[in-house]
């Protein structure tokens, strides 16, 4: 199985331009709403069309601008998913199922192809109900029996998950594991969650803006970024501009202060990224330890979020904004901290206005260049 991928659609305003391979792996495609995710995914199924590029899955060419082809969404042989499923209303489940199934099958062997997809998902009885008499959870499963009973050359998710709530999606994510399991190919998944792109791809695409940043499993995405668009997506709350000083430390001027790094900077380092929860305390003065001012706190079951303040900003700083003046400002002027209520007592939780020393750890810094 594999696909390749080289297409470029220009829009007024927005500009498509990705280039990527996959082979018989699920390749997660992670980013903001509207950075060309999902319309990706219409261009591989048809739904749109790319002004140029080409288009290959398991060496069947879909479309190709230089030699003029391309392919109706009915002769690629796809499986698109939608969040809403895209179920018909007017037909039965196992109608349903059976409407990917191509016409020229004999019709007892359809019927053995539906009966055993149903099977798998746990569906066996429900076969004259109507979508409208189904559950949410069981709609999904009648809309991924579907899809593996028309046997197609890719399978894509478009984030199924997106409208539900974190139970339900628990409890819906079981039944791609056994979409997965049972599927041998490629399988595209589109989300903007990072842990729900790690739970359930080999290889992660960053996308921003139209463009893949990086394309790299879910380990290297989290522990090694290599943009800022990976940092961000990644989970990590503090990634402000920084500028090289030396081979083992960096300027970063909206902080007013100079980190130490292990990792070797970059002559063109444009990003320092370090996550919320590896900032720690500190008693006083010394190496990466920087005084702090409590400006805002916010609690969660478990989690408190502190915004930090840096007191002892170097002259070359960027000015303070405040925060009547400039809101999103205010807040990227900070540093952001996760503390684990459950790991101090109750009377130790930093408090609005404290003001007290941290630690940035030389080994848990992230620099990147783009």
């Amino acid at each position: 199985m594999s696909l390749e991928v080289r297409i470029k659609k220009q829009f007024r305003d927005f500009t498509l331009d990705v280039d990527f391979q996959a082979g018989n792996e699920t390749l997660g495609f992670l980013g903001a709403s509207g950075c060309g995710k999902s319309l990706t995914m219409r261009c591989i199924a048809g739904i749109e069309s790319p002004d140029e590029g080409r288009i290959v899955v398991n060496d069947k060419v879909f479309f190709d601008s230089q030699h003029h082809i391309n392919l109706k969404p009915q002769e690629r042989k796809t499986a698109l998913l939608f969040q809403n499923y895209m179920l018909f209303p007017n037909l039965t489940v196992e109608q349903n199922v059976a409407a990917g199934i191509g016409k020229e099958t004999p019709k007892d062997e359809s019927a053995r192809i539906v009966a055993r997809e149903l099977s798998r998902f746990g569906l066996s009885g429900f076969e004259k109900r109507y979508p409208a008499q189904l559950s949410g959870g069981q709609q999904q499963r009648v809309a991924l029996a579907r899809m593996l009973a028309a046997k197609p050359g890719i399978l894509m998710l478009d984030e199924p998950f997106s409208a539900l709530d974190a139970h339900l999606k628990g409890v819906l994510e079981q039944n791609l594991v056994d979409l997965f399991n049972a599927y041998e190919g490629t399988i595209l998944y589109v989300s903007h969650d990072i842990d729900e792109a790690i739970r359930f791809c080999d290889r992660i695409a960053v996308v921003e803006a139209g463009r893949i940043q990086e394309l790299d499993t879910p380990d290297d995405l989290v522990n090694n970024p290599k943009s800022e668009a990976a940092l961000k997506l990644s989970g990590c709350k503090n990634a402000p501009r920084a500028e090289y000083c030396s081979d083992y430390s960096v300027w970063v001027p909206k902080w007013g202060i100079t980190v130490e790094t292990q990792r070797i900077v970059p002559r063109d380092v444009k990003y320092i990224g370090i996550r919320a929860f590896y900032v720690e305390s500190a008693d006083g003065p010394g190496e990466n330890n920087y005084r702090v001012r409590v400006d805002r706190i916010s609690d969660s079951r478990f989690d408190r979020s502190v915004l930090l303040g840096f007191i002892d900003r170097d002259e070359r700083a960027q000015q303070v904004v405040m925060r009547q003046d400039d809101e999103m400002r205010y807040l990227h002027q900070h540093l952001f901290w996760r503390v684990n209520k459950l790991a101090l007592d109750g009377g130790n939780l930093p408090e609005i206005g404290d003001e007290l020393w941290i630690h940035l750890p030389k080994d848990k810094i992230y620099l990147v260049a783009r």
